[in-house]
């Protein structure tokens, strides 16, 4: 899709991935960006600077609602959907989940094919995965989910599927590996664990490491993981769906040690027995990304983990790294 005097719409836009992509859209020669939220998890702060632009509309709403849903879809061009509660959100609360996971998600697609959207882009997740039964995962691995999360992802998938080959809806979904990067949340229960070893380091506490640390992940920046949206909005492909990842594993035993390295700190690792991890080994293939929606990651671990701080540090406490 050209994105050229297109009004595009970012379901969950004030969050930690959707404000970033509300960033790069502003980049681009687009005519309106709604940013759409229900500010449970997204927050003001996220969307400050952006919300100046006079392309900017916000509009406090939820996707189970449908009517606030068909009342800004209506004047769209292109969707971002990324709207959902979390992993550790769903394992707690799986009513919830399945209330704004599937429920919501279903009240979008079909508001898509409503108001006749040229292109849909879905935020799944590398979850429908579950631990890789072969490395690296390319998108025809097979679904070995153990989690709510992971199902209501799949669930998303195949709404959206089920709905381009019924009603031609235009999509394309993206299998995000670890993102991590500016605005994700510090102060929540459902942090990342980038962040809870900083938290353990502004307290003068050592990163704790479960087990021996081999866990293995692909992380992926904040940053990256907004533009292979915006690609994915441009590119032709449809009724497909994309790992978006680095394509490299770093475990956690050496992203703790490179947390430590970065912030120049000379605490030790403190490992502790092996707790409840649902998933240990996760890094996605990135052919198939590069190929159809021109893009690969460009930001490396080293270099994500220093942006991270640098904007960690402007946040009100929270300890100073010079990096």
């Amino acid at each position: 899709m050209d994105l050229t005097g297109r009004t595009f719409t970012v379901i969950g836009g004030a969050g930690f991935i959707g404000s970033h992509i509300v960033d790069q859209l502003l980049d681009e020669p687009v005519k309106k960006i709604i940013v759409f939220d229900n500010f449970t998890r997204g927050t003001p702060a996220n969307i400050a600077k952006a919300a100046k632009d006079p392309r900017v509309e916000v509009f406090e709403g939820d996707i189970t609602y449908p009517d606030l849903i068909d009342a800004k879809l209506a004047e769209s061009d292109g969707v971002f959907l990324l709207a959902a509660l979390w992993l550790l959100h769903c394992y707690d609360y799986p009513r919830s989940a399945f209330k704004v996971n599937i429920e919501g998600t279903f009240n979008v697609i079909e508001a898509c094919v409503r108001h006749n959207i040229e292109r849909l882009v879905y935020s799944s997740s590398a979850s429908v995965y579950g631990d890789a039964l072969e490395t690296p995962m390319s998108e025809d691995h097979p679904y070995n989910n153990q989690t709510f999360y992971g199902a209501t992802k799949i669930a998303g998938e195949h709404m959206a599927r089920a709905y381009h080959h019924r009603f031609g809806l235009n999509y394309v979904g993206l299998r995000y590996m670890n993102v991590f990067g500016a605005r994700q949340d510090y102060k929540g229960t459902y942090t990342s664990v980038i962040m809870k070893i900083l938290d353990r380091l502004d307290q003068g506490k050592p990163p704790m490491v479960y087990g021996d640390g081999s866990q293995t992940y692909d992380f992926i920046s904040v940053e990256d993981t907004a533009r292979a949206n915006v690609c994915a909005m441009k590119a032709e492909a449809q009724d497909e769906f994309y790992n978006v990842g680095s394509g490299i594993g770093t475990d956690i035993k050496t992203l703790a040690q490179k947390i430590l390295d970065v912030t120049k700190s000379d605490l030790k690792i403190q490992y502790e027995p092996a707790g409840q991890t649902f998933v240990t080994n996760r890094i996605g293939t990135t052919e198939k990304a590069s190929a159809d929606l021109d893009f690969s990651a460009g930001c490396d671990l080293e270099e994500g983990i220093r942006r991270l701080i640098r904007w960690r540090n402007e946040q009100p406490g929270t300890k100073a790294y010079d990096v």
